[in-house]
């Protein structure tokens, strides 16, 4: 029987056979039930109901009048989820496990990045890059949802992100507790790959548009660019946000080695 609330619920339904089966691949428990078009080959449900028998979670059958209700078949290939509220981090918990790695502690804070398959692209790379924690505005900024999940390949569940309502005091707050931070600014003087990048650090990345707002670019210790040289005058955020995160990653490794 389909949940009356499930019916075109995009806000908690993730769609696509890739997506699902990674998300049931995950260690963390995040979905709650799948919905399967009954006509789907044989082949792939016996791979779904495997891994989701070891989850313990519910696989419903539907005809296709029914799933129709739920999704476009196109669009899901003929699978959908409903995923459980994503558990944010508190900025205590991530600055703890931050403290408590090997290496310098390295957080994200995106400013205002409003296009959910950005952020989900920026999180699958910071967690590549293995970055501590990403802290995202309470106002005016993309949070986690189904696109997120599926844009990060289901990486989401892998990284600790934790929401601030005001970002410049939590920028004062970190710069308390030794953090140096660094804003992305196509106007910057320096380059991404000429700092050296000791000690705690905190990267800023702006918005899709506007980049890092200027009271909060006023805050930072370094502004740092990446330089282009063709007729291209900016990058997409998450590109950017790559480019820089393996700047940062390549030069602290680099040092640590020496």
């Amino acid at each position: 029987m389909i949940n009356k609330d499930s019916r075109n619920d995009d806000k908690n339904l993730v769609y696509g056979r890739n997506v699902v089966l990674e998300l049931l691949k995950k260690e963390e428990d995040v979905l709650e039930e799948i919905y399967i078009y009954s006509g789907i080959e044989k082949s792939f449900t016996d791979e779904l109901n495997r891994e989701a028998n070891s989850k313990k979670i519910k696989i419903t059958s539907l005809d296709k009048k029914q799933f129709e209700k739920i999704s476009s078949e196109q669009k899901s290939q003929g699978v959908v989820a409903r995923i459980k509220p994503y558990k944010y981090s508190s900025l205590e918990d991530i600055l703890e496990f931050s403290k408590a790695k090997e290496k310098d502690p390295f957080l994200l804070i995106l400013d205002k990045i409003e296009d959910p398959h950005n952020l989900g692209a920026i999180i699958r790379t910071a967690e590549a890059f293995g970055i501590h924690g990403i802290i995202l505005p309470q106002h005016r900024s993309a949070h986690i949802n189904p696109t997120v999940y599926k844009t990060s390949a289901g990486i989401v569940s892998h990284i600790r992100i934790c929401i601030e309502n005001n970002i410049n005091n939590t920028i004062d707050y970190l710069k308390k507790n030794n953090f140096w931070i660094y804003g992305a600014d196509a106007n910057a003087k320096m380059l991404s790959y000429n700092i050296d990048y000791k000690g705690p650090i905190a990267l800023i990345i702006g918005n899709e548009g506007k980049g890092i707002s200027r009271l909060t670019s006023l805050k930072c210790d370094i502004l740092i660019k990446i330089p282009l040289y063709g007729k291209t005058e900016s990058l997409n955020a998450s590109v950017a946000a790559g480019i820089i995160m393996y700047d940062i990653t390549r030069i602290r490794n680099t040092k640590s080695l020496l």
